[in-house]
């Protein structure tokens, strides 16, 4: 009898595996949340031993923190994508409002929320929460600034606009981990309807522009 040849596993590169384990990681924060992900956890979702976990992540708390920063790292390159760089200040803000309202950025609301509870006690996280923060607020202060300087918006102070919004976005994301959350229309556009007050414009304009 002629045995069957063995299938051969194709060896990742190390980069390969360690993004793979992250991004593996995140998919499970995002499902689940910060708590759930475990060396064991991630290497059954692989199909390989806790062991090459281990290896690139020998503290679990190191691979949770670069998994939310994944996670919030690939949203905000959702929301401000670079290939509309291009385009004018308050269509890109139009967009990046509308894109949090449309429901598709619920797990990363939860995961927000979750994040910065978590990072109470993991100092890592809370490293982490605090710099995706403050990447987050820089790029919406600086569409904002660029919005100023083109006449778009009327405001004397891009960071604290940009402020206004994300507090308010902070506040509605609270909901999504309320299973008893009021269902009321004007929770869809008070980030929008936020941004437009503190920036000089007319109602319904940044959804029009979007």
């Amino acid at each position: 009898m002629t045995s069957r040849p063995q299938p051969t596993r194709t060896r990742k590169l190390p980069g390969e595996r360690r993004a793979e384990i992250v991004q593996t990681a995140a998919g499970i924060a995002l499902e689940e949340g910060l708590e759930r992900i475990t060396l064991r956890r991630v290497a059954d979702e692989l199909g390989v031993r806790p062991g090459l976990i281990g290896h690139y992540f020998p503290a679990a708390d190191n691979l949770v923190s670069e998994a939310f920063s994944h996670a919030a790292t690939r949203e905000r390159e959702s929301l401000l994508p670079r290939e509309e760089q291009a385009l004018p200040a308050d269509v890109r803000l139009g967009r990046f409002l509308v894109r949090l309202t449309d429901g598709e950025y619920q797990d990363l609301s939860r995961l927000w929320l979750n994040a910065r509870h978590v990072s109470r006690f993991k100092p890592g996280l809370r490293a982490a929460v605090r710099t995706q923060e403050s990447v987050t607020r820089t790029a919406l202060a600086d569409l904002i600034e660029e919005g100023r300087c083109t006449g778009a918006f009327t405001t004397d102070d891009s960071l604290g606009a940009a402020l206004h919004i994300l507090v308010t976005v902070d506040g509605l994301g609270a909901y999504a981990n309320d299973d008893a959350q009021v269902d009321h229309p004007v929770l869809e556009d008070m980030a929008i309807v936020t941004a437009e007050r503190v920036l000089g414009l007319a109602r319904g304009t940044l959804r029009d522009r979007a």
